[in-house]
């Protein structure tokens, strides 16, 4: 007899599952994502029958140095944990248009031209498309391969059949498993088609890349329905229109999920920004009121960008308050800090705080750089070019130690920078900084003297 089919409804946003529609997503609270689709009880006698059932200890299974490949690329190698894991299933997500597909195509022209075998998947585009595209880029060699398909059987034969080291698939939204009745996109075709790849990638020791779009509205079903199935997520920040990129990995099995790559969009391609301290601080103003450089942490790197504020009399009951790339409540915080422990009238002034270079950042760590802006801006009185801040602001107006001063001071040494006002406590554990000179503060207060 054929199999009964059921209606669930999925959450388009998180995967939800819910025997009814809801108006409300109980999960990830976003209103009018459900979505009715048709399911097929699994045969669980057939699940059982392909399980590997051996039992193994933990000392008997070998790794070595060869279980990791290397792009070529430094700022992915360092996000991925070292390198691409063979066996392991990476998924790329990002808005459209950001850059997912060329840096996985770079990513193909560099392990191809080291005598890797590469099957490039494309749901989207023709094969004269990717070949435009890749020739903006350079030259290929011979082990590339290309296909363009949706069926999934199809893919899946031509895998077993090809056994190829990398397989790259773009993107996880046109792939259509004809097992399963809902349209391509949808959560359960997208869910199907991840779990083949998953048993292809751990069967077959290779290692895939899947591609997956997001939207601001969540209207897309993709990669935070997957997230619990792959072993590493990437996610490409930044706008679109801007030239700079950033990769942060969200999930890794295999690595930390703290370290991030930084890319600059050009014509021929994605390129690497080894140095994004420099990059971030080109075009700083000389001699201007209410900017500063502070030095954040992003992973093991440090990280020195402007932190700009303008503080003007305001013209209404109400101050307006902005923050671009910073916490707004973290911003209001800092500025009710200053009112209360230093006495400024800041509840006349509207105050508008930015990161220059349009990243965005959350480490505490930034709050004595916010606190020494806006009283910049507010005196009217520039910080010295050579000077550099970091420490954590507490209620009470004193300033707090921070993670790793010693590679934050070196990263300000490396840029020239002969001066940094850093929380007292962290003065002990620096020890000897040749060539730069350290101000240990303990208040809001000490470092705005010592700045100002």
């Amino acid at each position: 007899m054929a199999k009964a089919k059921k209606s669930v409804y999925f959450c388009q946003n998180c995967g939800h599952e819910e025997a009814k529609w809801l108006g409300q997503c109980p999960a990830c609270k976003e209103w009018n994502t459900f979505a009715e689709e048709k399911v097929t009880p699994v045969n669980t006698r057939t699940v059982k029958e392909r399980r590997d059932t051996r039992v193994v200890t933990l000392s008997s299974v070998v790794t070595d140095e060869d279980d990791r490949m290397l792009t070529g690329i430094e700022e992915l190698d360092r996000v991925l944990g070292g390198g691409i894991v063979k066996g392991s299933l990476v998924l790329v997500g990002g808005d459209p248009g950001i850059g997912k597909s060329t840096l996985l195509l770079q990513v193909c022209q560099r392990l191809s031209a080291a005598g890797q075998k590469i099957l490039y998947i494309s749901g989207e585009e023709s094969l004269k498309q990717i070949k435009l595209r890749a020739n903006r880029m350079g030259e290929f060699t011979e082990n590339l391969y290309l296909l363009c398909e949706t069926s999934l059987n199809t893919i899946r034969g031509i895998i077993e059949q090809q056994k190829p080291d990398m397989v790259v698939i773009d993107s996880i939204q046109t792939m259509y498993n004809e097992e399963v009745s809902s349209a391509p996109g949808s959560v359960t075709q997208v869910r199907e088609s991840t779990n083949i790849f998953m048993q292809l990638a751990k069967g077959l020791n290779i290692s895939i890349f899947i591609v997956g779009h997001v939207t601001k509205e969540g209207t897309v079903a993709g990669p935070r329905v997957l997230e619990h199935m792959v072993d590493t997520v990437l996610y490409f920040e930044g706008d679109r229109h801007a030239s700079y990129r950033i990769l942060r990995g969200v999930k890794n099995r295999f690595g930390s999920t703290n370290e991030i790559g930084v890319f600059e969009m050009r014509k021929e391609g994605l390129a690497e920004v080894k140095n994004p301290s420099e990059f971030m601080l080109s075009g700083k103003p000389e001699h201007a009121s209410g900017s500063v450089v502070a030095c954040a942490m992003e992973g093991t790197r440090p990280m020195l960008m402007e932190i700009q504020a303008l503080v003007c009399k305001t013209s209404f009951g109400m101050p307006r308050r902005t923050a671009a790339g910073l916490d707004y409540n973290r911003v209001n915080l800092l500025m009710a800090v200053l009112e209360k422990r230093l006495g400024l009238p800041l509840s006349n002034y509207d105050a508008y705080v930015n990161i220059a270079g349009g990243i965005r950042l959350n480490e505490p760590a930034a709050d004595l750089g916010i606190v020494m802006a806006v009283a910049s801006s507010y005196k009217n009185r520039p910080i010295a070019e050579d000077v550099i801040v970091f420490g954590e602001v507490g209620l009470s107006g004193e300033v707090r130690a921070v993670s790793m001063p010693e590679q934050r001071v070196a990263e300000a040494k490396k840029l020239g920078f002969t001066t940094c006002v850093i929380p007292e406590v962290s003065v002990k554990s620096l020890g000897k900084a040749e060539g730069v000179r350290i101000i240990g503060v303990k208040s809001v207060g000490e470092a705005i003297s010592a700045g100002l």
